[in-house]
């Protein structure tokens, strides 16, 4: 069974606000900078639905132009995306070297947000809008750096304007309604591999007037590629500046953890979300002195260690994972650590966004009778 198309503004809608991505609604490369106007203004508790765009088929070195790129693969003109079309016709030049890769869609002002308030974030739907995503590999970036994709390849598109970059190497993927994607292989096999949609980048806006790269992720969220953060889980957010911000992008189909090339499978997704301002003294009971980015799911809580050392952001994620541990439960710091050792898992969320990052997975059901 193919999967519906979902082009801008039609389809199933089910948040009580709509945004689209558009030149005037993203910015492509860069988070929004404290001051920026938003694109949006919702309630807290109220829901958003937001057709989000991938950069892959749209960047410099797939020709920047969608219809083509996606043709080559046997897509009619017809399906692809008018939003992926518009944005990558009508977005300013970039600096291919200096500029990130994401489109981010936002801000949108929540209302009452406040500094030291904490956003939460509730992923309701998260609904593929293309039946067909881009998994790249580019030559300098990604766990292999250097060796994978070999050089020279045949497949290879150069991008002159970036001297480290001497080619990209994009796998088509198609996807399926019943969340299935797949990649052809030699000798007319197909390699099939399930689907969990999720938004590898959902942040608030960090303070200051400067944009950040939408590469490294932070204390505000961003560019974090957290594959557990599929429908039905939850992102708390330290709010950083009046209104909150909140903005998201990079949408995935799935991915692993690690995602050691470059992207995982990157496609487009109608994301719908509940944005609740938590004050600080509500959130403080809650969830203890959040400082950076929480997630949680039915089962457990999601710790963040995140820094440009793998191994510190290991130590980050333990250290972050103490702090709930305590918070939470009023477990002591050496027999936090000791359960940590016994009981918890510390995955690698990614290791290609400059900014590395590990999470914990903590089981909630351990402490039931606790709460």
């Amino acid at each position: 069974m193919s999967m519906p198309l979902l082009q801008p503004h039609e389809g199933p809608i089910p948040g009580r606000h709509y945004l689209a991505s558009t030149v005037d609604t993203v910015t492509w490369g860069w988070l929004p900078a404290e001051g920026a106007a938003p694109v949006a203004q919702i309630g807290s508790g109220e829901t958003i639905t937001v057709d989000t765009v991938s950069h892959e088929g749209i960047m410099e070195d797939q020709g920047r132009d969608p219809v083509a790129f996606f043709g080559q693969f046997g897509i009619d003109p017809g399906d692809v995306l008018r939003d992926a079309v518009d944005i990558a016709a009508g977005h300013p030049v970039r600096d291919a070297v200096g500029d990130g890769p994401h489109v981010t869609t936002g801000p949108i002002a929540i209302g009452g947000a406040r500094p030291g308030d904490v956003l939460r974030v509730d992923f309701l739907e998260l609904a593929p809008r293309a039946p067909y995503g881009v998994i790249s590999s580019r030559h300098g970036y990604g766990a292999l750096a250097g060796e994978l994709p070999p050089l020279p390849h045949p497949d290879f598109v150069p991008d002159p304007s970036d001297p480290a970059n001497a080619g990209s190497v994009s796998t088509f993927c198609r996807a399926s309604a019943d969340l299935a994607g797949s990649i052809a292989v030699p000798g007319g096999r197909e390699l099939r591999f399930p689907l969990a949609p999720f938004l590898g980048l959902v942040g608030v806006t960090n303070t200051g007037a400067t944009p950040l790269n939408s590469v490294p992720p932070g204390p505000f969220g961003g560019n974090m590629d957290v594959k557990d953060l599929v429908a039905g889980t939850s992102l708390y957010l330290p709010v950083q500046v009046d209104g909150a911000g909140l903005f998201l992008g990079d949408p995935h189909f799935a991915q692993g953890h690690g995602e050691v090339a470059l992207t995982a499978l990157e496609a487009p997704l109608r994301a719908t979300l509940r944005a609740t301002v938590l004050p600080a003294a509500e959130s403080r009971a809650l969830l203890g002195l959040l400082r950076r980015p929480l997630g949680e799911t039915p089962e457990h809580w999601i710790v963040l260690g995140l820094h440009r050392d793998l191994n510190e952001a290991f130590r980050e994620a333990v250290r972050e994972a103490l702090r709930v541990l305590a918070d939470l439960y009023e477990v002591p710091t050496e027999i936090g650590y000791a359960y940590l050792s016994a009981a918890a898992d510390f995955v690698v969320s990614q290791v290609v966004d400059d900014v590395k990052g590990v999470h914990c997975l903590i089981r909630k059901s351990d402490f039931g009778a606790w709460t």
